[in-house]
């Protein structure tokens, strides 16, 4: 930590940070063992897809971001779970340009269909309050504003307001970082999940087609 504002700028390849993220304390193993015992809170299970989002740009403010382990479907147990390490960001406000998510569905024997969400163009930006993202990639050139890196994930105090649920997710012991605020230009993300207190889609445009079509 530090007593001075800091700003730091540069392009981070987001897949290997998300990983170091998940998987830097030794703790991770027992978190594992926590998830497939259910005894480590998550705000739902995740379904065994992940969807792709891209904005031209992404500015959140009351930025975290820590690694943790998901709780999702194993499609090859009867209803049962499997832990996925993941990278949550979580921000108390966040405006996104040109916002597209896509997810694509296998139908078998009858190939796959593309669901495109399209929201945020022009001057009428996509808004979120108390956003929280589980992701397992993401790539950009960010720019940070009075960041703290290294911080132990259970004491961060930049993030959302009155969510239990992304709280206990911060593990003691675990590598974390916060700054009082983040831009993302070209930015490119997977995720797993994605919740917010709010979510405000302008111009929204949703499509389904044949095939594969995807935001990048």
């Amino acid at each position: 930590m530090t007593d001075h504002p800091s700003t730091t700028t540069g392009r981070t390849n987001w897949r290997r940070f998300g990983v170091i993220l998940a998987l830097s304390s030794v703790a991770t193993a027992g978190v594992v063992s926590l998830v497939a015992q259910g005894a480590l809170a998550s705000s739902f299970v995740v379904s065994g897809q992940q969807f792709k989002v891209s904005a031209d740009e992404l500015v959140a403010t009351g930025f975290i971001q820590y690694g943790t382990v998901d709780a999702r479907l194993d499609p090859g147990s009867d209803g049962g779970q499997k832990p996925e390490p993941v990278a949550v960001s979580a921000m108390k406000t966040a405006t996104l340009k040109n916002l597209c998510q896509s997810v694509i569905t296998d139908l078998g024997d009858f190939g796959s269909v593309s669901l495109i969400i399209r929201a945020g163009q022009g001057d009428t930006p996509v808004t979120a309050k108390n956003m929280v993202v589980d992701m397992s990639q993401l790539d950009g050139n960010a720019r940070f504003e009075t960041i703290e890196i290294g911080r132990d994930a259970s004491t961060l105090d930049k993030g959302p307001d009155n969510d239990p649920n992304e709280k206990a997710q911060r593990r003691e012991g675990f590598f974390s970082q916060q700054a009082d605020k983040v831009t993302i230009t070209n930015l490119k993300q997977v995720a797993w999940s994605t919740n917010a207190a709010e979510f405000n889609l302008r111009n929204l445009k949703l499509s389904l087609k044949w095939g594969k079509d995807e935001c990048f």
